[in-house]
């Protein structure tokens, strides 16, 4: 049986998480209750990932497996609604990229102020030194797509703290808090 996999939104996270799935061996259906940008359609036909957009194919979403939610959909939202109360496991696209890093790290950095500020310089520090490294999550590529399409030793994340809900294995290797503010 192939584990079925749903993504909710098809932005950069969401695609990402698609693309790593399905290189992964699970049944990948992305669903986004907006419009796709034409970019993402290419790349999610390109992987021959089956999606939706403008709607939300409620059936098709509670067979999955597992959702990957993106940070940008409200908890509230009523797909979301439906998938918690069906009791379907809702993990973020960190979470999921984390699982396929092998031996790899991860420098993670959150916080309300100053995280791609942090998150730049931590990247830059590392590159002079040498390592393989890439920076991931807010800026540059989806961590999930880097792991997808070019995997490295070191992964530099920028990570909010919505990207962080939804998250129960994730452990970085070095974690950054850089301040925390009312927001």
């Amino acid at each position: 049986m192939h584990e079925k996999i749903v993504i909710l939104g098809a932005g950069e996270s969401g695609v990402g998480a698609a693309i790593l799935a399905k290189k992964q061996g699970y049944e990948v259906f992305v669903s986004d209750g907006g419009k796709i940008a034409e970019k993402f359609k290419d790349e999610l036909s390109a992987n021959q990932v089956q999606f939706e957009e403008g709607q939300h194919d409620e059936t098709r979403i509670l067979s999955a497996t597992e959702v990957v939610k993106s940070p940008g959909i409200p908890e509230k939202a009523p797909v979301v609604q439906a998938i918690r109360a069906a009791g379907i496991p809702v993990i973020s696209e960190i979470e999921f990229a984390f699982r396929f890093i092998g031996n790899s790290k991860v420098v993670a950095i959150t916080g309300s102020n100053g995280k791609t500020t942090t998150t730049s310089l931590i990247y830059h520090i590392c590159k002079h030194a040498g390592l393989d490294c890439a920076v991931v999550g807010n800026i540059g590529f989806s961590f999930a797509r880097q792991v997808a399409e070019e995997p490295k030793e070191w992964y530099i994340a920028e990570i909010s703290s919505f990207q962080l809900d939804d998250i129960s294995s994730f452990r970085p290797d070095v974690a950054v808090l850089t301040n925390i503010t009312e927001d």
